[in-house]
């Protein structure tokens, strides 16, 4: 089942001899439980692509459907409501609450759309990413690594259709960054979490179950991994 399908998408800045088209007529579509990694050179339009997937940002033209929902036809509430609830994102830099603890973080997106907190899946992701003894602790209390490994809980938690990673290992050491990418492959296999990874970590790119190359705004790739 194709959770998401990407159809002509493009997003154009400027214009006339100024114009660039950042994301420019990619077309690709992403099973229930695939792991992809989207790779390319820095300013090759990939983190551009993440935005337009994840309805941070509108494409020029296009369409974007996540279980068979056309976003951008939503309406602005509409589509925030949908985005809280479908798409879970892991940032670079963390993008924790620094006022609340290991716990409130993650429970957060439950909590923003008014629903109780599976307790049981709050253990079971505590234990998983190895944060149980640090689920009272607050984000300047914790290692980079622990940080993100509490924004994947985070981005876990709510069960969204899928998991959207900008440069996850992107700010960690070597060891941290190990961790990362054998978390979010966990993630990908224990709670058949659908994950895309935006990434120049060529250890990410060999875990994925399929990789897509950027350059110029364009896919010039889009292999599986054997």
């Amino acid at each position: 089942m194709e959770i998401l399908e990407v159809k002509n998408l493009r997003k154009s800045y400027g214009k006339g001899e100024n114009k660039v088209n950042a994301v420019d007529d990619i077309t690709f579509s992403v099973k229930e439980g695939e792991f992809v990694a989207i790779i390319g050179a820095s300013g090759s339009g990939k983190s551009t692509l993440l935005h337009l997937l994840g309805g941070v940002d509108k494409p020029t033209s296009g369409t974007v459907k996540i279980k068979d929902i056309d976003i951008y036809k939503l309406k602005n509430d509409n589509l925030a409501i949908f985005r809280r609830r479908n798409i879970g994102i892991i940032y670079q830099f963390y993008n924790l609450i620094p006022i609340l603890n290991v716990e409130e973080n993650i429970s957060l997106p439950c909590e923003l759309d008014g629903k109780k907190v599976d307790t049981k899946k709050m253990d079971d992701l505590l234990e998983t990413l190895q944060l149980k003894n640090r689920k009272r602790h607050l984000p300047n209390e914790l290692s980079g690594g622990q940080q993100q490994r509490v924004s994947i809980g985070r981005a876990i938690i709510n069960n969204p259709a899928i998991m959207l990673a900008d440069e996850p290992t992107g700010n960690l050491d070597s060891k941290a960054s190990e961790e990362i990418i054998s978390y979010l492959r966990l993630s990908n296999q224990k709670y058949n979490q659908t994950v895309i990874v935006i990434t120049h970590d060529e250890k990410i790119a060999k875990e994925a179950d399929r990789v897509i190359t950027i350059d110029d705004g364009k896919i010039i790739s889009d292999e599986r991994n054997i």
